[in-house]
């Protein structure tokens, strides 16, 4: 999933604050370590640092007790590296897919923003959305329902289409001008679409 429209290069993304977004958890040591998974979306880690977790179910602190890949302890992970993070204090129910880890002050969730959409052809899910439908969003790992609105003087928009929506999230998610995701519909793949706005 690119990071900014058009994408970025690798040494850009290395150079860019921490961020992993969360695909499993798994407790350790009785529950006194949990370790999440992931791959590094942007930037460098290093163990011992201490790191925000950011998303759906609240946010929370802890520090990078190591950094396991490949079966392997390493003590600095890097963009693009699938690595497990092993984190102290905090607790197991703090951490679950769909968040991030991310350097302090770097990011925030958020529950609403604009977007591009585009809908599948009807053979493929697409389904008309009119404003006020639920939506399950996909946005990196997570999953997110959220209402829709068309813009003014539009009544719906049909498979092959697209417009420019609002989102209101359920759950807060971190998300970025250009970040992409996708969303279905009817409990079916529906369309895709890039943020374009992020209220202030």
């Amino acid at each position: 999933m690119p990071l900014e429209k058009g994408g970025a290069s690798l040494a850009g993304v290395e150079e860019g604050p921490f961020l992993m977004p969360v695909e499993d958890v798994f407790c350790l040591q009785q529950g006194r370590v949990v370790m999440a998974t992931g791959r590094i979306e942007r930037g460098r880690v290093h163990e011992g640092e201490v790191v925000e977790i950011v998303g759906p179910g609240g946010d929370a602190t802890a520090r990078i007790a190591g950094i396991d890949m490949s079966r392997t302890s390493i003590g600095e992970a890097r963009a693009g590296m699938n690595v497990g993070m092993r984190l102290r204090g905090v607790a197991a129910d703090a951490v679950r897919r769909g968040q991030v880890l991310a350097a302090p002050g770097s990011v925030s969730a958020r529950s609403g923003f604009t977007a591009d959409i585009t809908l599948l052809p009807e053979e493929q899910g697409g389904a008309d959305i009119a404003s006020g439908d639920r939506l399950c969003f996909y946005v990196r790992t997570a999953a997110v329902w959220g209402t829709v609105t068309l813009p003014e003087g539009a009544d719906v928009v049909r498979p092959l289409y697209g417009a420019e929506v609002t989102v209101a999230l359920e759950e807060p998610v971190v998300l970025q001008r250009g970040q992409t995701f996708a969303f279905r519909h009817h409990g079916r793949a529906a369309g895709s679409g890039i943020v374009t706005h992020l209220p202030r």
